[in-house]
């Protein structure tokens, strides 16, 4: 199967490239942190991003996410990812957390397998950015997060 991530800033419009490419009968894989800071904030956790072991949930839940996604039937054999662990790497730099184990372990599996293709669908920031209950980050930062090592 081919594997393309959709990476950018937070804001830059990759679930809704996402959403549109799954409407169209491509298989996708929604962003995993999203989903866990979704789930930690509906437990009362305000900003679950905070913790340093928020990395550790989000990898566990995008190992799980591409599971489901590759014992889904697809004659096209394409899969479309918002984010990555690489990218989940960068999110470690840019919150000043230390790369989790597990994460570390992921990037060598990810690496040798050669999981994904080489070319990656980059979003360029929009210009503007809509805050949610997830996404509490300015532009401004949004910005500073493009630049994460």
């Amino acid at each position: 199967m081919r594997r393309y991530i959709l990476t950018g800033t937070p804001g830059a419009g990759k679930t809704t490239v996402l959403r549109a490419l799954a409407a169209r009968g491509h298989r996708t894989v929604g962003e995993a942190a999203t989903a866990v800071i979704a789930r930690e904030q509906a437990q009362g956790v305000r900003e679950p991003w905070t913790d340093p072991g928020f990395l550790t949930r989000v990898t566990a839940e995008q190992r799980a996410r591409e599971a489901r996604a590759d014992a889904a039937p697809d004659p096209a054999g394409l899969c479309f990812l918002d984010r990555s662990p690489v990218c989940m790497h960068a999110l470690a730099a840019y919150l000043g957390h230390p790369v989790p184990p597990d994460l570390t372990a992921e990037l060598g599996r990810i690496t040798a397998a050669g999981r994904y293709e080489p070319h990656v669908f980059l979003l360029r920031p929009l210009g503007f950015l809509e805050l949610t209950a997830a996404r509490r980050i300015t532009y401004e930062e949004s910005l500073a997060f493009e630049k994460a090592p």
